[in-house]
């Protein structure tokens, strides 16, 4: 039911941030057309002229990015597939503390409603960029945005933080301490893997984003100025002294590099679990893959400073920081290779949530491409404000999340309401989708390269921008297409929760054990006793088996025909109930 809960919300938060994205995608289109038609919805931020007011253009871009980063791909991604996966995968009656699980949907909703309700205070939502850095977020007089919506903002990340952090909590201590008998961590399925290490990025990142925006509310409200000095207004200079926004930086990316990850990697667990069930495959280095996501976890932590190259930095610590983000590529090349190595000569079903999958593999390739340009420290100068950086992170998080948190819908649908989605419908909002997001964003990377500039309310009383005026018509014309394209998910999504067709108990003959409860798992999961798990998840097209899949609860003594020699061993192990433990060999 949380798990439930967390997806609505979080569907409900991408249509509201696609609905802004969209507006000001309209005004960098069309700077010249008339909005005036916005002014029943907008108000007084449709200006004189028919425009939609700058600043207001610049709260409309914070908050997009806001809702996108956290409340859809955050919570709504990792909320909803922690909650429903980890107890079903790991054969678990429910988290270990259900109390604190409810305490965390709780949490998002009351930071949702105080984020919701800063679009419509007097003064307008946030407007400092959805970094919301300093000085301009520090001073509440600089600009609208710097008002009472902003602190709205930060009394609103301030729950969402405490939500994380309780929702984190839970996956961990359910993880370790509630695995069922004989599901050790190299018998666990990809997706906990994945969810088990987002936990410990959040547990350990979102502290540092509770200490920055503190420290901001104190600069704005106490007269503190841990990020300010020599600031002057009109020509006065404003009593703060001593401070500096290079640390909000340093805290705020300390948080905001890990929280990439923290968006992706669930992704990539999905991923990994819909791609081996479609492909009919055992997953390609299973270890590799555990290995490529810890490396992931540790490197995450240790190249913050990427994003603030253009700060002024030592330029020797920036060849530090060059380094080891140009590493991060290492394991995110083995994920990429091993999907692409179970794909190869596998017995694909094209089903919706594996079309999903296969086009999130094409953005992290296409976009993590880009990530290393922007990663080198002398490119990064010159391309750091321009629709590269745009294009870069809308790809390969953005995006590629967004595609795995689609694959995840359509792969557990059938478990979470026990009906089908319908097919048709998923094949026309993928291919919708995927051939919109590349017009959408792969156009931005020229532009970028070419110098156009990010943040820019309008760009015609810039002549050197002048031949961009076609190629933004067409990102925006597409953007359009693309948000309307997700109106069908949302019909296919809430017709079939009712009238769908009703769901087989294994519809895609997955080995992982989710499919061995009920339909529509009641309180506890399973009816009886937990099964208990043999092997590891991903026995497909094993040679000698009778089928093409062997789920994880079936004993290798079932299997004789199937097994390989250490297998056997095992078979012989299981006659005596209190051997039946860990297969740490694993030669699969």
């Amino acid at each position: 039911m949380i798990a439930k809960q967390f997806l609505v919300t979080g569907l409900l938060w991408a249509f509201i941030g696609g609905s802004l994205s969209i507006m000001f995608r309209l005004q960098l289109g069309f700077p010249e057309m008339s909005q005036e038609w916005l002014r029943p919805l907008l108000g007084d931020w449709i200006n004189s002229s028919g425009k939609i007011d700058p600043e207001f253009y610049l709260a409309l871009v914070t908050m997009h990015g806001t809702i996108m980063v956290f409340f859809v791909l955050t919570a709504g991604l990792s909320g909803t597939f922690s909650n429903f996966l980890i107890p079903l995968q790991l054969g678990a009656r429910d988290m270990a503390s259900g109390f604190m699980n409810m305490l965390s949907y709780w949490f998002f909703f009351l930071s949702s409603v105080i984020m919701f309700a800063s679009l419509f205070v007097e003064t307008g939502p946030a407007g400092a960029g959805w970094t919301v850095y300093p000085p301009l977020s520090a001073i509440q007089t600089s600009i609208s945005g710097a008002g009472f919506g902003l602190t709205l903002w930060l009394i609103s990340m301030t729950f969402f933080i405490v939500s994380q952090l309780l929702g984190g909590i839970n996956y961990i201590a359910t993880i370790i301490n509630l695995r069922t008998r004989g599901m050790s961590f190299v018998r666990m399925p990809l997706t906990i893997w994945s969810f088990f290490l987002t936990a410990i990025l959040g547990l350990l990142a979102f502290p540092v984003l509770f200490a920055a925006a503190l420290l901001l509310v104190f600069d704005r409200s106490l007269g503190t100025a841990f990020y300010l000095s020599d600031i002057y207004i009109a020509g006065e200079a404003l009593p703060h002294v001593g401070g500096s926004p290079l640390l909000y930086q340093h805290l705020f990316w300390f948080l905001g590099h890990p929280e990439v990850y923290i968006v992706i990697m669930p992704a990539l667990g999905i991923t990994s679990e819909v791609i081996a069930t479609n492909a009919r495959k055992p997953i390609f280095g299973y270890r590799a893959m555990i290995g490529s996501l810890i490396g992931i976890s540790v490197l995450s932590f240790v190249v913050w400073a990427h994003h603030m190259f253009v700060s002024g930095m030592n330029p020797f610590l920036g060849s530090v920081f060059m380094f080891l983000t140009l590493i991060i590529a290492v394991p995110s090349g083995v994920k990429v290779f091993n999907y692409l190595t179970t794909l190869w000569r596998g017995n694909i079903v094209f089903t919706p949530a594996m079309l999903f999958s296969i086009g999130l593999v094409s953005l992290f390739i296409s976009g993590g491409i880009t990530g290393i340009f922007l990663g080198n420290a002398a490119l990064d100068v010159y391309l750091h404000d321009t629709y590269f950086v745009v294009a870069h992170f809308h790809l390969v998080m953005g995006a590629a999340a967004f595609f795995g948190m689609m694959a995840g819908v359509y792969h557990w649908f059938p478990k979470m309401f026990g009906r089908m989605m319908d097919n048709k419908l998923g094949y026309i909002h993928f291919w919708m989708t995927f051939v919109g997001v590349y017009m959408v964003f792969f156009p931005m990377h020229y532009i970028g390269i070419a110098g156009y500039p990010r943040h820019y309310y309008s760009w015609t009383n810039f002549d050197a921008f002048s031949g961009f005026t076609d190629l933004n018509q067409f990102v925006t014309i597409a953007a359009i297409i693309t948000f309307s394209s997700q109106l069908i998910f949302a019909f296919n999504f809430f017709y079939s929760m009712f009238f769908g067709r009703k769901a087989p108990a294994n519809p895609w003959r997955s080995n992982t054990l989710e499919w061995t409860t009920p339909a529509e798992p009641g309180h506890g999961n399973w009816p009886g006793e937990i099964p208990t798990v043999y092997r590891w998840p991903y026995d497909y097209s094993k040679p000698g088996a009778i089928e093409d899949y062997i789920p994880q609860h079936i004993p290798y003594s079932m299997t004789p025909g199937s097994n390989l020699p250490h297998e056997n061993e095992l078979a012989d192990r299981e006659k005596d109930d209190d051997a039946i433990v860990v297969d740490d060999t694993n030669k699969h």
